[in-house]
């Protein structure tokens, strides 16, 4: 398999606020972004994580690890 097709997978952290949308990863520090809605700061914090990783690949620096998980425990309100 060639370097191209290796995918790499990081857990994205969601948060609602009272006007906007926030986007980051425990795994990739400094990375993050705002959107008026989830669509919009999923489709940037993409954009963003791709950007963040090209430079990081630029500098000749590792990637970082994707080691975080998330999950939802549910308990009566």
């Amino acid at each position: 398999m060639s370097k191209e097709n290796v995918m790499i997978e990081y857990t994205v952290i969601y948060e609602r606020g009272k006007n906007n949308w926030s986007a980051y990863s425990p795994d990739v520090p400094g990375c993050v972004a705002v959107g008026e809605s989830r669509e919009e700061v999923e489709r940037l914090f993409a954009e963003a994580l791709e950007f963040h990783l090209e430079g990081l690949r630029m500098e000749g620096l590792p990637l970082p690890e994707p080691t975080t998980e998330a999950g939802k425990i549910r308990l009566p309100a």
